[in-house]
Parts: structure tokens; C-alpha cells; sequence
């Protein structure tokens, strides 16, 4: 997909052009750059009140942008500093797309080779926390229960890999924190034939609190997706689970609301709880292929090639830089 820019609906951006920046993909819908940009220089703001070190470097994330443009008028990121912090509006915007793309090309090459296989998407939940602390202690146990539950003999037998992301949300009645994992688990067409392979809800539900030593019983969300490649609806069943498990494992109008008290402790619960945490994964076949088709890291890899875009084989005409003015508040063409 490519970045194409225009002054307005009609007119494609040349060399000359001063103006606001405005950035349309294909489709001609208008990707959100300021409105990301905003929200990450408002959380930055909360950060500096926490006194956080990194809060001048987040202040920083995408203050400039260069784009490659062909001859066309199609632009290509080429050249941006992302802070890729977790909680950064901007990155995670970029992150999510990127989790997205490579997970559509993961899964394609595991439907080639694994032409009958069926995939299930699941989320798991455990109860709501109410602080930085807690939150930190049972991310790290879910990451611990997944993956001790997806070795279980019975899970184990059928399952081809899966991918897996972890998702926080705050609770706006009483400000605890749910943590869930979504994940799309990829089985052997064996799994659905016998009572010796197929897994009910309440196995699941079993399984994750045994995997989890939890003393009461989870919520366990668990959907079978059809997945035949021939079918257009079937082929948008799976896509709609990718974008499900890549979305923002932290939502920014969970923490940017106006009450500035609240979302400074929101702020440095998440901070605390999200530390050090891995929130994307691979396993089985789906780490392999990843793997194999030279894929970087999704959560903390580069930022600037995302949703395809290092796939456009245009040669470049002319470079498109766009500067974040802070007076107001949006992207601005920069002329040469």
C-alpha cells in the first residue's frame, strides 16, 4: 500500500507544495498522523509530570518525516525516529499495522503448507488488578501460564503454532486495569474428528486455570474461524482475527481523558505493569515461518516499514518532508 499525499481530494503534492500534510493510502482513506501525533505529545506532557526519563524522547517520536515520492506521486516512509514506547500513540498506531502485515504473510504461507488446516481465535482473561504492581506480576504470569498450557499433551497433539498478543484495558467504574491475551491458534484437521482430540469450552476454561493456578474459574473466549482459501468470506474471517489480535495492546482514550489526576496514575500504573513485557509472540510453525521469511520484530523492531510498504518497487522522484509544528498542532510540508 502506498503513502499518498494531496492538498486536498484532487490535488497530488509536487515539490513545491506548502501546506498542511495530508496522507491517504490507496483506498483514499486519510491516515491519522496528527491525531496520533497529539495524543502522543499529550501522554509525553504526563510523563514529564511523573518524571519519567524517557518523556523528552517521546516528546521527540515522528517529529519529522521524510517520504520518498514517485514520479506517480505515491509516497513511501523512508526516513523517521519513532521512541517505540508501549504506550505511545504513534508507535503502537505503526506497530499494530506492522503486527498486522506480517501476521497475513505468516498465515499465508502456513494455509500453502498446511492446506487443511482450521484455526481457532481465543481470549483469555484472569480477573482485573488494581495497580502497577499487580498488573506487572500477572503479565508476566499469563506469558508463564500460555505458554505451559499450549505444551499440554492434549493441545500439544493437533496444534500446527499459533500467535499471540496481550491486550490491557482500563475498567472507567473503578479504574482496575484487564489484562487479556488474544490469540489465533492454527490445529490439525484432526482436532475437530474425536472425542480424544476435540477440545470443548470448559476443556479450554480448564486448561488455562490449570495452566494459570488460578482458585476460581477464567473467562475463555474461544471461535472457530473459517478458513478455506478459495472463499472471499472465508479468507476476511481470518483477516478480521488478525486485525483483532494485532491491535493496540494499549488503547491511548484509556489514559487521555480530562481528568489529568486519573490519568497520571493510569500513566504510571501501565508504565510499571507494562516494563520489560513482551506482548507479541510466535510458536510452532508460525515462529518458523516468521522466521524463515526474514520478518523483524514486530514490538521493537523498525517502525518506518510497515503494512508493505518496503515491497513498492517505484524508483523515487522527489522527497516529501513533513515537520510537526507545535504551535499548531499538525504536520506541515517542509520546503527545500
Amino acid at each position: 500500500m502506498h503513502f499518498q499525499n494531496s492538498i486536498d481530494n484532487h490535488s497530488t503534492i509536487t515539490p513545491d507544495d506548502s501546506s498542511v500534510f495530508t496522507d491517504k493510502a490507496k483506498s483514499g482513506k486519510i491516515r491519522p498522523w496528527q491525531e496520533r501525533k497529539i495524543d502522543s505529545v499529550s501522554y509525553s506532557e504526563l510523563l514529564f509530570i511523573l518524571e519519567f526519563k524517557k518523556a523528552e524522547r517521546v516528546r521527540d517520536c515522528g517529529v519529522i518525516l521524510q517520504f520518498q515520492a514517485s514520479d506517480t506521486g505515491h509516497l513511501k516512509l523512508y526516513k523517521a525516529w519513532f521512541c517505540k514506547s508501549k504506550l505511545c500513540s504513534l508507535c503502537n498506531w505503526r506497530r499494530a499495522m506492522k503486527h498486522s502485515a506480517q501476521s497475513k504473510k505468516v498465515i499465508t504461507e502456513v494455509m500453502k503448507r498446511k492446506l487443511s488446516c482450521r484455526w481457532l481465535f481465543f481470549t483469555f482473561t484472569v480477573k482485573n488488578v488494581y495497580d502497577g504492581e499487580e498488573l506487572n506480576k500477572s503479565l508476566a504470569d499469563m506469558a508463564k501460564g500460555f505458554g505451559r498450557m499450549v505444551r499440554y499433551k492434549k493441545i500439544d497433539k493437533n496444534l500446527i503454532g499459533f500467535m499471540r498478543t496481550t491486550e490491557v484495558t482500563v475498567n472507567k467504574k473503578d479504574n482496575s486495569y484487564n489484562q487479556h491475551i488474544h490469540a489465533m491458534m492454527c490445529f490439525e484437521s484432526s482436532y475437530f474428528k474425536g472425542k480424544e482430540n476435540y477440545l470443548t469450552h470448559k476443556d479450554w476454561q480448564a486448561f488455562w486455570k490449570k495452566a494459570m493456578k488460578l482458585d476460581y474459574d477464567p473467562n475463555v473466549f474461544v471461535t472457530a474461524i473459517k478458513s478455506k482459501i478459495s472463499s472471499g468470506q472465508d479468507k476476511q474471517a481470518i483477516e478480521d482475527a488478525v486485525n483483532e489480535t494485532a491491535k493496540y495492546s494499549v488503547k491511548s482514550e484509556d489514559y487521555l481523558t480530562d481528568d489529568e489526576e486519573r490519568n497520571l496514575q493510569i500513566v504510571k500504573d501501565l508504565e510499571e505493569g507494562l516494563f520489560r513485557k513482551r506482548l507479541i509472540s510466535y510458536g510452532g510453525l508460525l515462529k518458523e515461518i516468521h522466521k524463515e521469511l526474514n520478518l523483524d520484530d514486530a514490538e521493537d523492531g523498525d517502525l518506518i516499514q510497515v503494512d508493505g510498504e518496503d515491497e513498492e518497487k517505484e524508483d523515487a522522484a522527489y522527497t516529501v518532508t513533513a515537520m510537526w509544528n507545535w504551535n499548531r498542532q499538525n504536520y506541515y510540508i517542509k520546503n527545500d
